[in-house]
C-alpha cells in the first residue's frame, strides 16, 4: 500500500514539474515559427528576378512575399513596402537587391518584426545620403546620364523628372553580366524604370544600426562597385559573403543567395 501511494505521489509531483516549468519535457518546447521572407527587386528588374531564390526557399518551407517596388521615389518607395510590412504577423528576414537595399534600409526602421536584413548587390545608405553617388567612381553609372539611359516621360511627373531605362547594350553586357545571353535579354525586355529623381532622394535613418544585417556581394558587379559594397558592408556591420558574379548574383548564382537568407533567417 505504501509503495502504491508513493508512486501515485511521485506522479503527481512531476505533473505539476511539468505545468510550473514548461521547458522540463520535450512535449512542452515551444514550436518555431518560421520568419516571413520578403524579397525587394531593384531598379532595372521586378519580381521575377528573385524566381530561383524563391522557389529555393519554397521548398524549404519559407513563406515568401515578393512585393511591387514602385521605383518612383525613395521615400515613397519605402513607405509603400513598410505598409506591405505592417499586414504580416509574426517575424520577418527582409531582403532587397540593388535600389532595393535602399528601400528596406527604410522601410525595415522601427518595425520589430523584421529579424534581419540581407543585402543582395545592394546599396545601404547612411541617414542623408543618396544612392547614385554611393555606386563606386568606377561604376558604369558614374557616366554622363544619356549615355547611359533611354529618358521617357511619365504622366505627373515633377518638373523635369523622367523614367530612366538601361540602354540595351549597358544592360546585356553590364547590368546583367554573367548572366546567360537569353535570360539577359528577356530581364532587359521586362526591365521596369527607375524615375531619375529617385536616385537624387536622401535616405532616412537606417535599419542596419539596431537590426542584424548580411550582405552578399558578387565581386564582378559593374553597376555597385565591390569596394563600395564592401564599404557600406563595413560601415553597417553586416556579415559579408562574397561570390563570383555581377549585379545580378540573385538571377545567375541564386543558390548562395539563397544560402545567406537561410543563415539570416535561423
Amino acid at each position: 500500500m505504501r509503495s502504491r501511494r508513493w508512486s501515485i505521489v511521485a506522479a503527481a509531483t512531476v505533473l505539476l514539474i511539468a505545468a510550473v516549468l514548461p521547458g522540463a519535457s520535450a512535449s512542452a518546447a515551444p514550436h518555431r515559427v518560421k520568419p516571413t521572407v520578403v524579397l525587394v527587386h531593384g531598379a532595372w528588374a521586378d519580381g521575377s528576378s528573385w524566381s530561383g531564390v524563391t522557389q529555393r526557399l519554397l521548398d524549404e518551407g519559407y513563406p515568401v512575399r515578393v512585393p511591387p517596388n514602385p521605383l518612383r521615389s525613395l521615400p515613397g518607395d519605402s513607405a509603400t513596402i513598410a505598409a506591405f510590412l505592417a499586414t504580416i504577423a509574426g517575424p520577418i528576414v527582409l531582403v532587397g537587391h540593388s535600389y532595393g537595399g535602399a528601400v528596406i534600409t527604410n522601410a525595415a526602421t522601427g518595425n520589430p518584426n523584421v529579424k534581419a536584413l540581407v543585402y543582395v548587390d545592394a546599396f545601404l545608405p547612411a541617414e542623408g545620403e543618396t544612392i547614385f553617388p554611393l555606386a563606386g567612381a568606377d561604376s558604369a553609372l558614374a557616366a554622363p546620364p544619356e549615355t547611359l539611359f533611354d529618358f521617357v516621360p511619365y504622366p505627373g511627373a515633377p518638373t523635369g523628372d523622367v523614367d530612366l531605362y538601361l540602354k540595351q547594350d549597358l544592360f546585356l553586357t553590364t547590368f546583367a553580366s554573367q548572366v546567360k545571353r537569353p535570360t539577359a535579354q528577356l530581364l532587359y525586355a521586362a526591365q521596369r524604370p527607375l524615375a531619375f529623381s529617385a536616385g537624387n532622394q536622401a535616405s532616412g535613418v537606417p535599419a542596419w544600426l539596431t537590426i542584424p544585417s548580411w550582405d552578399v556581394i558578387g565581386e564582378h558587379d559593374l553597376i555597385i562597385t565591390p569596394a563600395a559594397q564592401h564599404s557600406m558592408a563595413d560601415r553597417a556591420g553586416a556579415k559579408v559573403t562574397s561570390v563570383n558574379g555581377g549585379h545580378l548574383a540573385l538571377v545567375s548564382d541564386p543558390g548562395a543567395v539563397t544560402r545567406v537568407i537561410l543563415k539570416a533567417a535561423r
